[in-house]
């Protein structure tokens, strides 16, 4: 990261991050901090607990008090259309993600993925937002369960948000990638909390993830904003582990116990498929899917260098040309956790 991009132009910006007390949310908030002079950076979220502890572990990197905290709901467009006056860039993170959870409760679900795109969209426009990026997922490919198809819906959205703007400037992207490593509720965080069992439960031994790291997640999203000219969805080009291999390098000596996938679950993940290929361009350190309407995948500006993607391209976990190895992951594990862990 180089301090002060000026491509990025977020020095003396107002950003606001949904969802912001996330894994992601801070770690971003923790880059901008330290790599940035933003004029104000707001974290808007429901739990006010999070909230209170992030501001406390924040304050000591908050040296300029640029930093502020929203209780607010996207599926409260009234609090949205308040929240995000005068903000300059919107980085949506909020969502609703567990997948059982939402299996469960399908209408909640909607109401925060589907709904909660829609109102952060209609507030972005009218309170003249420049540019919002939409944090998506690997599961909006192909999806299976309701997560991954809230998820796609929402990406529809944004996508089509730039459509939606009528004469207004305010541009929409998204960003998709795979599992974060470390992030609360993913299989790494899991397998070391259970790891002194001695037990580990596999699903499949076939299953492979997508492994993206909280900082490159947050590359990510700095480059939609310094790239993007609305309607991409920038696709990051990342390793794949077997699960089998991470289980096997947090806890070496556990017993694996196969347990059979569960409902809503792949063997191996997708972030394009061979129908997106059709409108997706290749570059060196990822994809940009265009949209397959109004023609904007032949728009040169969105183009730029890219190569468009061979017939029958897809991105797959289980045949992605590029791996982590238990090393690497032994390597990021002992600078996350220590070498204790």
């Amino acid at each position: 990261m180089k301090k002060n991009d000026k491509n990025l132009q977020l020095n003396g910006k107002t950003i606001l991050v949904t969802g912001g007390t996330g894994s992601f949310g801070q770690r971003f908030v923790r880059t901008m901090l330290e790599n940035f002079k933003p004029k104000k950076i707001i974290v808007l979220s429901r739990d006010e607990m999070k909230q209170w502890n992030m501001q406390r572990e924040f304050a000591a990197l908050d040296k300029k008090n640029v930093l502020r905290f929203f209780i607010g709901d996207v599926r409260d467009k009234g609090r949205l259309h308040r929240a995000f006056y005068g903000v300059d860039y919107v980085i949506h993170a909020a969502a609703s993600k567990i997948i059982p959870t939402a299996e469960y409760n399908p209408f909640e679900c909607i109401k925060t993925n589907v709904q909660g795109a829609m109102n952060v969209i209609e507030a972005a426009i009218d309170q003249k937002v420049e540019k919002v990026v939409a944090l998506s997922t690997d599961k909006a490919c192909n999806p299976i369960n309701l997560y991954g198809a809230t998820k796609l819906c929402s990406d529809k959205l944004f996508v089509a948000g730039n459509s939606y703007v009528g004469t207004r400037n305010t541009l929409f992207c998204v960003v998709r990638y795979g599992n974060v490593m470390g992030s609360r509720g993913s299989v790494i965080p899991f397998f070391r909390s259970i790891a002194h069992t001695g037990e580990l439960p596999i699903t499949d031994e076939r299953m492979t993830r997508f492994m993206i790291t909280l900082e490159a997640g947050v590359e990510l999203v700095l480059r939609a904003l310094r790239e993007g000219i609305g309607g991409e969805i920038f696709v990051p080009k990342i390793p794949s582990m077997k699960v089998v291999d991470v289980a096997g390098t947090i806890a070496p000596k556990a017993r694996l116990k196969i347990v059979g996938i569960r409902p809503g679950e792949k063997i191996h993940e997708m972030m394009i498929s061979e129908e997106d290929a059709r409108t997706t361009y290749e570059y060196g350190a990822y994809y940009k899917i265009l949209p397959a309407i109004h023609d904007w995948q032949y728009c040169g500006k969105r183009i730029g260098s890219g190569k468009l993607c061979p017939e029958g391209f897809s991105y797959d976990s289980g045949t992605n040309d590029e791996w982590m190895s238990p090393s690497d992951l032994r390597k990021w594990m002992d600078r996350e956790y220590g070498k204790s862990a």
